[in-house]
């Protein structure tokens, strides 16, 4: 009997050890690029082990990263879901399902309609960057002439631009495309002067990946989705945000995947670290150069200076 009894607690140690080396070759943060007839898109995970427990936090393509409400290992895969959209019933739950090959996380969104693959992979290794050192700069270029969007594009083909420049001002129409660089950048300091109309919603996304929120929230408390938070990541240390109407300045060093902000001359960010893509960004490549991107699909923002200066 006592044979018996050591034999099925090998069987356990070694049943759980295994589900155990399982669970760690998902561990970590992936940056995800999935893939549709019509275009690509990406998402983020990072899968956690806590206090024994698989924990799961995920970007699905726009708004803020969320702790998953399931995520477990089954076999060779690792079986995860945001769970139902409570605006949008579905009649089946969307089911990701994901299996390491060569290193990258491969997988597959399924629907009631379909399936989604994707891959994900390993975010770069930043290593000590630091947004504060004394780096070596390039010439300031003025991504705004004052006079047109030149040296800008339109995110949406199938929408309407609805952005003007009036006496050296850029503004957008309620509704307007969003505006990205034609020029992709890699760490850079940038310098945006504009004012909000009340109530307004914008944000500067940073190689197009990471935004800094643009909100007219003065006078509340400092949150990851207000006014110069990294949106649903990091919130400011202080909210200097200035009232509706008024000419505003946020000075931008990004270095790596750490970013330190001034707002009209408030250290609100300071080196801090960027852990990953925010909602809407434009792809998930991130150790490659990306484009400044201006939200113009919210609410009015005026705007009349974006320059950029870049670090070596």
């Amino acid at each position: 009997m006592a044979r018996r009894i050591g034999l099925t607690l090998v069987v356990a140690l070694l049943a759980a050890a295994s589900a155990g080396a399982q669970a760690n070759r998902f561990l970590g943060k992936w940056d995800i690029t999935a893939t549709t007839p019509t275009g690509s898109y990406p998402y983020w995970l990072e899968v956690r082990e806590e206090n024994g427990q698989l924990i799961g936090y995920f970007l699905n393509r726009s708004g803020s990263v969320t702790k998953l409400p399931e995520i477990a290992i089954e076999g060779q895969s690792l079986v995860f879901s945001v769970g139902l959209n409570k605006d949008k019933p579905e009649p089946v739950k969307p089911v990701h399902r994901a299996r390491i090959e060569n290193g990258k996380l491969v997988g597959e969104l399924t629907t009631a309609t379909g399936t989604v693959p994707w891959v994900g992979v390993r975010p770069p290794a930043w290593g000590t960057q630091d947004a504060n050192a004394p780096h070596k700069r390039g010439a300031p270029v003025a991504l705004f002439n004052g006079r047109d969007l030149s040296g800008w594009r339109f995110q949406f083909a199938d929408r309407p631009g609805g952005w003007s420049v009036t006496d050296g001002v850029l503004t957008n129409e309620k509704d307007a495309n969003n505006i990205i660089s034609t020029r992709t950048f890699d760490n850079f300091r940038l310098v945006v002067e504009y004012k909000l109309e009340p109530k307004s919603n914008s944000g500067i996304y940073l190689r197009g990946r990471y935004e800094l929120q643009v909100l007219d929230d003065a006078g509340t408390e400092p949150v990851a989705t207000g006014h110069m938070g990294i949106y649903s990541r990091v919130k400011p240390s202080v909210n200097a945000g200035k009232p509706a109407g008024e000419w505003q300045t946020a000075d931008i060093t990004l270095v790596g995947n750490r970013v330190t902000v001034l707002l009209n001359g408030t250290k609100v960010h300071d080196n801090a670290v960027i852990e990953g893509i925010t909602g809407g960004a434009l792809d998930s490549d991130e150790g490659a150069p990306g484009p400044i991107m201006i939200q113009g699909d919210h609410s009015r923002i005026w705007i009349r200076k974006i320059e950029l200066t870049p670090i070596r």
